[in-house]
């Protein structure tokens, strides 16, 4: 039987965050040549495409998503050549490369917003938001900044007021007229035909506004500790209807090309999630599905969410799963150490297209920052209340020399003090490491389609122990997941019956399961199940 799934169903894809991946000049800032330094890593691992945060030209207002030029390099990172060695690189290990593409907003110094904010009626000059100042003078309505704040910045050269769902540095585009959508359609094409295989795409759910400028209503469930950006329900900023006339234009011109696609990062509820897809397909290939960020580390809220969003999928629709990413806490902060190798389990064995974020593989947890080490501008505008994305944006650990290998100057980031005893280069020469299992479960997906394009099925299990299946043809695979710290016996059943074919400690493979089996603490298992 032919398969039929394409590279990004079947494939793990690795995000990194350039700033801190790997520095190749001694400036304390990770750049593309270091990322092309550590390709071969990458490959060893057995990651199939990779993802990289915004490398071009921006004033770094917020790091990279504040962007001045969406066709060229930011000097901190390389040059065009640099990318374009990179992606050949990247290509010549038969992985692929995946952009950030940030179509919201622009930076304040783009020439598309100096020249619209120039006038009222110059040719950019509805490229973005602008509104009258309320009967007041104040701001339109209350629509807020994501990072807290009023949505709202007043420009006295227009004597208007412009909208930010971000930074004030981060005027939002308007989306509604056609002339910003075809310039951002040729940004895309200037990508794809460098060889770019897809896009994420950045909050891909705020593109339109409300047309009415309606006020947004007042959250019911709000208090102070969620942030003074969550006062308010988004219900006329994000998620309009219109959105997805938007994004089909997009998927047409990425169908123009071979087997390019475009992950769509949108936190939503699964009901709302799941119309992403589009209409018969025609819609973001990848929705990203961050319930593993957002749900309680329990066996059975997990199960509950899974056998939901599998239900809620449209028939065309392909799943994905997300554990970590830059701006989250890492799962290891959120979970704990014990628990890290259910997590990477779990991650790559449920059905559909896992995402890794750089050196979890490892276990790097959250870094503590002190206040003038601060760089992330959501901790600088609402300090102390834990916002800040800093700490799981440090620099990778590579091994246990000076800055952990990242470089030979200071990082721009504190490097995690556990560096010596977790890096890269340790934990390669372990073979029962956290990296060992990530590297045996990458190897497996590979190894087994049951694994990477196979059916899902529920398993039951005792509480605090999530188990499935995964068919494909004649290979059955049952996954069992031990979520608490005792040792945990699974009752007689038939389908228990095979050999281990991995575990999460990496010393069991090959022991024959026949009925009875018993899961040890924080241990997961995948049997491969005799007919």
């Amino acid at each position: 039987m032919t398969d039929q799934h394409l590279w990004w169903q079947k494939g793990i894809i690795y995000q990194i965050y350039p700033r801190s991946f790997q520095d190749s000049n001694n400036d304390g800032i990770g750049d593309l040549a270091g990322i092309r330094q550590r390709l071969d890593y990458l490959q060893w691992l057995g990651v199939d495409a990779v993802w990289l945060s915004p490398i071009y030209p921006s004033p770094m207002a917020d790091f990279g998503y504040d962007i001045s030029n969406y066709i060229d390099i930011d000097p901190l990172f390389g040059t065009l050549a640099d990318f374009d060695a990179l992606i050949a690189d990247v290509h010549g290990r038969g992985m692929k490369l995946v952009l950030d593409f940030v179509p919201n907003h622009t930076s304040d110094a783009h020439p598309w917003f100096t020249e619209s904010r120039a006038s009222r009626d110059n040719d950019k000059a509805n490229w973005y938001i602008w509104r009258d100042p309320a009967p007041d003078g104040g701001p339109p309505n209350n629509w807020l900044s994501s990072f807290g704040g009023s949505g709202w910045e007043y420009d006295a050269q227009r004597g208007q007021y412009f909208y930010h769902a971000f930074l004030k540095e981060q005027p939002d585009l308007n989306w509604r007229n056609p002339a910003v959508q075809q310039a951002m359609l040729e940004v895309m094409r200037f990508w794809l035909d460098r060889g770019v295989d897809g896009f994420r795409v950045d909050v891909i759910w705020h593109l339109i506004k409300d047309e009415d400028f309606r006020a947004n209503p007042p959250n019911p469930q709000y208090n102070e500790s969620m942030g003074e950006q969550n006062m308010t329900l988004t219900t006329y900023t994000t998620d309009r209807p219109e959105v997805h006339q938007v994004i089909g234009k997009m998927r047409q011109l990425l169908d123009e090309y071979d087997e390019r696609m475009m992950v769509g990062e949108i936190y939503l509820p699964v009901e709302k999630l799941v119309t992403y897809y589009g209409t018969g397909g025609d819609g973001v290939n990848l929705p990203f599905n961050f319930q593993l960020i957002a749900l309680p580390w329990k066996a059975e809220e997990i199960r509950a969410a899974v056998d939901h969003y599998e239900t809620a999928l449209p028939p065309f629709g392909w799943p994905n799963w997300v554990l970590g990413n830059h701006d989250n806490h890492r799962i290891l902060t959120r979970i704990g150490k014990h628990q890290a190798r259910v997590a990477a389990m779990l991650l790559l064995t449920l059905r559909g297209t896992p995402t890794m974020y750089y050196g979890d593989e490892i276990g790097m947890h959250d870094i503590d920052v002190p206040p003038e080490l601060v760089q992330d501008p959501f901790e600088k505008k609402q300090p102390g209340k834990g916002l800040g994305r800093d700490p799981e944006r440090s620099p990778m650990q590579w091994s246990d020399e000076a800055n952990a290998g990242f470089s030979g100057a200071a990082p721009w980031l504190p490097v995690a003090p556990d560096y010596p005893s977790t890096n890269v280069a340790g934990e390669a020469a372990k073979r029962n490491s956290l990296l060992g299992l990530y590297r045996a479960l990458l190897a497996l997906r590979r190894e087994q389609p049951a694994l990477a394009i196979g059916s899902y099925r529920g398993f039951s299990t005792p509480d605090g122990v999530l188990g499935f299946l995964r068919e494909q043809d004649n290979a059955r695979l049952l996954v069992l997941l031990n979520f608490t710290a005792n040792d945990i016996p699974v009752p007689h059943h038939n389908l228990i019956s095979g050999k281990v074919l991995l575990s999460s400690f990496l010393d069991r493979k090959g022991e024959q399961v026949d009925q009875a089996f018993a899961l040890r603490a924080h241990e997961g298992v995948i049997i491969e199940v005799a007919f």
